[in-house]
């Protein structure tokens, strides 16, 4: 089960004579202020997953400032409750995060299926367990949400995501999609989508 780092309260520090005690690990729902720190390992992430798939010029033209300022004004205004960012930390230091909301592919019922918009862990952090606690809590949280199913769509290419999922017990079903990243056919992106039922996880 995930750690959600419930704050401890706010006079502990007084009774300790120095800062309240810091989780090791945790992972808890993002705070706006933390947009800055999103964009960047949204960033840092991109460039390693999609380094070979997408021209060296697009990659570093990635702006984590652009990032910043979505993921802000969609924590600021997150529209549907289910619509959540949750963080990863290694003790104060945001080490990666997921987004969730419900799923909008044409073969999904958006009440009841779920979806995974992104999940990323700084490549200087990965194989530390982040990732995993991240994807316990997003499946945690899409149960307590009443979805029924959750979906995540991956490279066709990324056999490290793909092996991360399935050794979770995710498993993919027959849908596919090709993003074609400039609209005139010059540069595709094969990817394959696989799900879960959060109720099975349990």
């Amino acid at each position: 089960m995930s750690d959600f780092g419930v704050p401890e309260p706010a006079n502990l520090s007084d009774l300790s004579g120095g800062e309240p005690p810091v989780a090791e690990t945790s992972v808890r729902l993002a705070l706006p202020a933390e947009a800055n720190a999103i964009g960047e390992i949204q960033v840092a992430a991109w460039r390693a997953a999609y380094a070979g798939l997408l021209p060296a010029d697009v990659l570093a033209d990635l702006n984590p400032a652009q990032f910043a300022a979505q993921w802000r004004a969609a924590l600021i205004a997150p529209g549907e409750a289910r619509n959540r960012v949750m963080v990863a930390l290694a003790g104060r230091t945001l080490v990666g995060f997921a987004a969730i909301t419900a799923s909008d592919d044409p073969d999904a019922d958006s009440q009841y299926d779920a979806l995974i918009a992104e999940l990323a862990v700084q490549p200087e952090a990965t194989r530390a367990g982040h990732g995993s606690r991240l994807l316990n809590a997003v499946v945690d949280t899409v149960r307590a949400d009443g979805f029924r199913r959750v979906t995540v769509w991956i490279n066709s290419t990324d056999d490290v995501s793909r092996a991360f999922y399935t050794d979770a017990g995710w498993a993919p079903d027959t849908a596919h999609r090709e993003l074609d990243l400039y609209g005139d056919g010059s540069v595709r992106i094969k990817q394959i989508r696989l799900h879960t039922d959060p109720a099975a996880e349990a």
